[in-house]
């Protein structure tokens, strides 16, 4: 066909390709522009040979009214802006050859004036850097470029297939010159080690980092967790989240949450199932039924270890009793705190204990301190002071003692006014 294979006006960067040696359709690959010249009909169209009339009618045709006759010029503008081409195959270069994308559809159909393509089962592939970084495929989808960007709407999958993660929307940007894939619209995205959803995903594929925004939940396969935020990157290689926005995150087992994490950021590590929370950090408890809150923790979730090297808080609910140091660690499944640097715990009656160190065993009720105690009672008014102290505060048993052969306690007994 010589008209397809003369010289175009064409972009470099732009191939036509002629049909398959096989059995399958024959792919034209083009720009929706080139397409467009190489196919519609000149005013003269009865001057141009018949073999040309016929290919053309085989692979693009108009799109007249249902009702109305032919009329005159504008009714034959409007059916030439409208083409049905089969077999198509657009693809994109970079200025030294390197494919950017490739779309196949078996039919597709331009509008002139609107300059997107009607594409039906589109798929193709986007690349960076000449390599593959991208699969993609569509039911139906709106295809739209200009040469630096490609652009489709409707019901979209793509696919990397070096780490496996899988993006679903109702639409895909893809900017190759800002290494930047973007899918929104009803976003899903799926891999062995994450599940998500958000409005938007913005993928930088060199990086392999995708950026999840917008009413972002995720939930992980190990460990077990499900967090929700504004904004949250998962650096796939790294097997890393950040979040740095608001973010909770919550720790399930058999199905059911156990601990729940919140902070005004995070950083969670998929390979050691270690969570950073900071800076306003706080942990809630089922079992034990406690909260820790601090600036700064480090949470092992696996181990069940909740390190602080900030001021904390711990705060037992169901025995009213709270306990502040300057650090802190928590072994959840052993329900053992430990805390240093001023300590101070305070219970229900306003009874505290204050201290270098405190280790406080939870399920026993026991609370053992070491260096400078001060142990206060409200009623009665009493005050101890010691080397160490060993007992229940709630039950205001308390045994302050000297800690060497040469110390000693020193008792005070405040009597109350009148008595």
């Amino acid at each position: 066909m010589q008209h397809q294979k003369g010289r175009t006006n064409g972009s470099r960067n732009s191939k036509l390709q002629g049909g398959s040696k096989t059995n399958s359709p024959h792919f034209y690959s083009w720009s929706w522009e080139k397409l467009w010249e190489n196919f519609k009909l000149p005013q003269n169209w009865s001057y141009l040979p018949l073999t040309l009339f016929l290919v053309i009618g085989l692979f693009s045709c108009g799109t007249p009214s249902p009702t109305k006759p032919d009329t005159g010029d504008a009714s034959n503008q409007d059916r030439d802006s409208k083409l049905t081409f089969f077999g198509v195959a657009l693809e994109q270069f970079d200025e030294v050859g390197r494919p950017i994308w490739k779309v196949k559809a078996i039919r597709a159909k331009y509008t002139k004036e609107k300059e997107i393509g009607e594409a039906e089962n589109p798929d193709g592939e986007l690349y960076q850097d000449g390599k593959v970084v991208y699969t993609i495929k569509a039911e139906k989808a709106d295809i739209q470029q200009d040469g630096k960007q490609l652009l489709l709407r409707g019901k979209i999958l793509a696919t990397d297939p070096v780490n496996g993660v899988v993006l679903q929307g109702n639409e895909l940007e893809w900017r190759p010159q800002e290494d930047l894939l973007i899918v929104r619209n009803q976003l899903n995205g799926n891999h062995k080690q994450l599940k998500a959803t958000a409005q938007e995903a913005r993928v930088k594929t060199r990086e392999q980092r995708v950026e999840f925004s917008g009413k972002v939940v995720a939930t992980s396969n190990d460990p077990q967790l499900q967090m929700r935020t504004e904004h949250l990157i998962w650096q796939v290689k790294e097997e890393k989240l950040i979040g740095d926005r608001p973010i909770q995150i919550d720790r399930y087992k058999d199905n059911k949450i156990t601990d729940r994490g919140q902070g005004n950021a995070a950083e969670i590590n998929l390979k050691t199932k270690v969570a950073t929370i900071q800076p306003k950090a706080q942990l809630e408890l089922l079992d034990p039924s406690m909260q820790i809150t601090s600036n700064s923790m480090t949470w092992n979730i696996n181990q069940e270890i909740v390190k602080t090297n900030s001021p904390v808080r711990v705060f037992h609910k169901t025995e009213n009793v709270t306990v502040t140091g300057n650090q802190g660690e928590m072994k959840i499944s052993q329900k053992t705190v430990y805390l240093t640097g001023n300590v101070n715990a305070v219970g229900q009656r306003r009874q505290s204990l204050k201290s270098n160190k405190l280790t406080w065993y939870l399920d026993r009720k026991l609370l053992e301190a070491q260096g400078n105690i001060v142990y206060r009672q409200v009623d009665p008014q009493l005050n101890f002071t010691g080397e160490t102290a060993i007992g229940n505060l709630q039950t205001e048993n308390i045994v302050v003692k000297g800690g060497n052969s040469k110390g000693r306690v020193l008792t005070e007994i405040i009597p109350q006014d009148g008595s």
